[in-house]
């Protein structure tokens, strides 16, 4: 349920209400946007009447909620929520690219692309220290030791890091390096102990759509992550799995204006993965721009026929360069900032 409050209530009101709330057994989701104020009610609200509610003379309506997210609802919340990443925000109106390729390889490699992507317009540095593959005999990620080169390649350009974590076990691991934003892959979107557990941390989360998942598993898994007090969840389009074969998945432009209907978080567009070929990354990338995305995560590898991952979907560094050319000019026709 969510009760919106009358204009210019005083502070002391509110909290006093919250308390009485709390004392009822609800938990409370306070929204002040640039004209509501709403509260929030999380549990079970069947037996609270509507009645009640509207005698208090700071609430000005009240009406249920029948989705099941309510944290991430944009009805709870009705302004855009904008993430910073260690000083990159997304959403709101600002446009963040990350760039970089699909697995750390070696200290030149990684510093050489962030060096590029950044001087393209790059703002955050992806890359994978560990790298879940289909075949347990691909190339798994340096690990431990891709983090320290990631960390590297950061203190070379000072942007922050995007990188993937698979296992709980490893969050220390992360935190000590600093990750900048922890990314949940396609894989493990519903691995709910593991959401649970990056929920339980204060760092940006960038959370993929799994391969055949709908919108609505997708927002209740930012939910898991939400509700252990972590509100810094930027939702990903990757490309969903259908029945075509001409290309890797197929990316599901339409998931931007629905998810931004449901929810209030940013969504970027990975045209990388949705396609799995280069050529066509580029064009996938100035549509995301068009249907309202915040952002874009691209593979851009130094030497893509030589990559250990991923290397038919990885951009040279040069296409990279004309990918923002491209993007530039549109994202000012939109009124978004490249941020």
């Amino acid at each position: 349920m969510i009760v919106i409050l009358k204009q210019n209530v005083k502070p002391e009101q509110v909290a006093t209400f919250c308390r009485e709330l709390e004392s009822m057994g609800f938990q409370i989701n306070d929204s002040k946007g640039s004209d509501t104020h709403i509260l929030g009610l999380i549990g079970d609200t069947k037996a609270l009447s509507e009645s009640w509610l509207l005698a208090n003379p700071i609430v000005d309506s009240c009406r249920r909620v029948s989705e099941p997210y309510k944290k991430a609802n944009r009805k709870f919340h009705p302004d855009d929520t904008v993430v910073d990443v260690s000083g990159v925000k997304i959403g709101g109106g600002n446009f963040a690219v990350m760039a970089g390729p699909c697995s750390v390889e070696s200290e030149a490699q990684i510093v050489e692309v962030a060096r590029r992507v950044q001087k393209s317009g790059a703002s955050l540095l992806r890359g994978g220290a560990f790298k879940p593959r289909t075949s347990p005999y691909s190339f798994q990620g340096l690990r431990a030791e891709g983090l320290e080169l990631l960390s590297k390649a950061r203190a070379a350009t000072g942007q922050p890091i995007v990188t993937e974590l698979m296992s709980s076990e490893h969050i220390p691991l992360f935190l000590q390096e600093k990750v900048d934003m922890i990314q949940i892959g396609a894989r493990n979107m519903q691995n709910f102990e593991l959401l649970k557990a990056v929920g339980r941390t204060n760092v940006p989360v960038l959370l993929k759509r799994g391969l055949s998942a709908t919108l609505e598993e997708l927002v209740m898994s930012a939910e898991y992550i939400m509700a252990e007090g972590n509100p810094n969840v930027v939702l990903c389009e990757r490309g969903i799995r259908t029945f075509e074969t001409s290309m890797r998945n197929t990316l599901d432009l339409a998931a931007v204006p629905m998810l931004k209907k449901m929810t209030h978080l940013p969504v970027v567009i990975d045209p990388s993965h949705a396609a799995g070929i280069a050529f066509m990354v580029p064009s996938l990338a100035a549509a995301a721009v068009a249907v309202g995305a915040d952002g874009l995560m691209i593979e851009v590898h130094n030497d893509p026929k030589n990559a250990k991952s991923d290397g038919a979907q990885s951009l040279t560094p040069d296409q990279f360069d004309e990918l923002m050319d491209v993007i530039r000019p549109e994202l000012e026709f939109f009124g978004k900032k490249l941020n």
